[in-house]
């Protein structure tokens, strides 16, 4: 009798091989949107079309001026692979879907254990209808979290007002 893989190793493969079109020289990151066991669509984090990437310049922006990991996004030239899957899908699709995210390090190619959205491909997901994320954090392992607990704990609130 074969072994199967489980469905989200699975799907969490082919977003590994979306992320090979990744163009960041920092992290290179794969997303892709499923519902009902079918392919909705593929990210990767890159330069917003017609732009050149960060790859063609040859250097980072946010590398060059020493910004640490999850700070300024605004000054780094990628979308971000969910947002890039989100735009290539209808609403409609999305509602109820679950998106898989996988995150390498650009240099080494290891995996990057701490993957996760950032805050605002997290508000996109909300709004997209996405009900579950799972992210890759080990060859075989991942972790799933529901997108209701990102409504409920709220990351856009200041804790001290």
């Amino acid at each position: 009798m074969d072994v199967r893989m489980n469905k989200e190793n699975y799907y969490l493969d082919i977003a590994d091989a979306v992320l090979e079109r990744s163009t960041c020289m920092r992290r290179k990151y794969g997303a892709i949107i499923v519902r009902s066991d079918e392919i909705i669509s593929t990210g990767y984090n890159g330069a917003p079309r017609g732009r050149k990437n960060c790859s063609d310049l040859g250097y980072c922006t946010r590398e060059a001026m020493q910004i640490p990991s999850g700070e300024r996004y605004e000054l780094c030239r990628s979308v971000h692979a969910e947002a890039n899957a989100i735009i290539s899908a209808s609403r409609r699709d999305m509602i109820g879907a679950t998106l898989y995210l996988v995150g390498r390090d650009a240099k080494t190619g290891e995996l990057l254990a701490d993957t996760t959205s950032c805050s605002m491909c997290r508000r996109q997901i909300i709004n997209a209808g996405i009900v579950k994320v799972v992210a890759r954090t080990g060859e075989d392992d991942f972790t799933i979290t529901n997108v209701d607990e990102w409504i409920l704990k709220d990351d856009s609130m200041p804790s001290k007002i």
